[in-house]
């Protein structure tokens, strides 16, 4: 079998493969979500969903830093990676190796759709394609509800000492504005762009959002955010796996934010 991969790359495989490792927890969780979940044989620290499942599964390191020989050791038919939290390097030398990568950078959440049909044309489950439907025809809802409203100017962090934040050429960007958010670092010339709190506090952000991961913020987080000068029913704490996992948490994420929005729309 033949697939083309995010990276443009033409995959070939002599079959079905039986013996999968995947490098990225989200693709985990689309992989048993889609009926593939017995072929995977090792996974990284990270992927943590479907928990029961992947506690009983082989750890090989993180996603920065994998135990290659261990992979290697392993025999997979295909590895399946994403282009933005697996490193190059680590691509290559699993490249090298001979095995079989297949590489996703979904930017959008209708790109986040599309892997999972990908997913299961690759794991040969016909789930793949009628989840990734499923999950168009809610977002297409969703969308059609947030059609019309103003955007709401937000400020969502994603680490700080020092802030970061993201622009608009991600991933967590397109889901917040397909939920009828304004992104203040939407501009930045970085795509995690490290940022300040006055220089924030100068674009007007409306909301904060506080996402659980990847820095966990919480309440003793507050304090350094009173610059911004917004009362604290303006700041909410929000799922990180909702933001930035795609697979089949894409729908329920994109109604979730699009009620956070509308319900900051009826306070003013």
């Amino acid at each position: 079998m033949r697939l083309v991969d995010d990276l443009g790359r033409t995959v070939e495989l002599a079959a079905v493969p039986a013996r999968i490792v995947s490098l990225v927890p989200s693709l985990t969780e689309t992989l048993f979500a889609i009926g593939a979940g017995p072929r995977v044989v090792a996974v990284t620290r990270y992927c943590e969903e479907p928990a029961a499942d992947v506690a009983r599964l082989p750890k090989v390191g993180g996603t920065k830093n994998p135990d290659l020989q261990g992979i290697v050791a392993l025999a997979p038919d295909v590895v399946v990676m994403n282009a933005e939290e697996n490193r190059r390097e680590d691509f290559e030398a699993l490249a090298a190796a001979r095995l079989p990568v297949f590489v996703t950078e979904p930017k959008t959440i209708l790109d986040g759709i599309r892997s999972i049909a990908q997913l299961g044309e690759l794991a040969g489950r016909l789930e793949g394609a009628a989840l990734a439907a499923e999950q168009e025809r809610r977002v297409r809802a969703t969308l059609a509800q947030v059609e019309g409203r103003r955007p709401v100017r937000y400020f969502c962090p994603i680490w700080r000492k020092p802030w970061m934040a993201f622009n608009g050429d991600t991933y967590a960007h397109d889901m917040l504005r397909a939920a009828g958010g304004a992104n203040v670092c939407a501009g930045a010339g970085d795509r995690y762009p490290t940022v300040t709190l006055d220089g924030i506090a100068d674009t007007a952000p409306e909301v904060v959002l506080l996402p659980d991961e990847p820095y966990r913020f919480t309440e003793k987080d507050l304090a350094g955010l009173e610059v911004l000068g917004l009362s604290r029913e303006r700041v909410h704490f929000v799922d990180g796996k909702a933001l930035s996992w795609y697979g089949p948490r894409i729908a329920d994420g994109l109604a979730r934010f699009a009620a956070l929005f509308a319900s900051a729309c009826d306070d003013w």
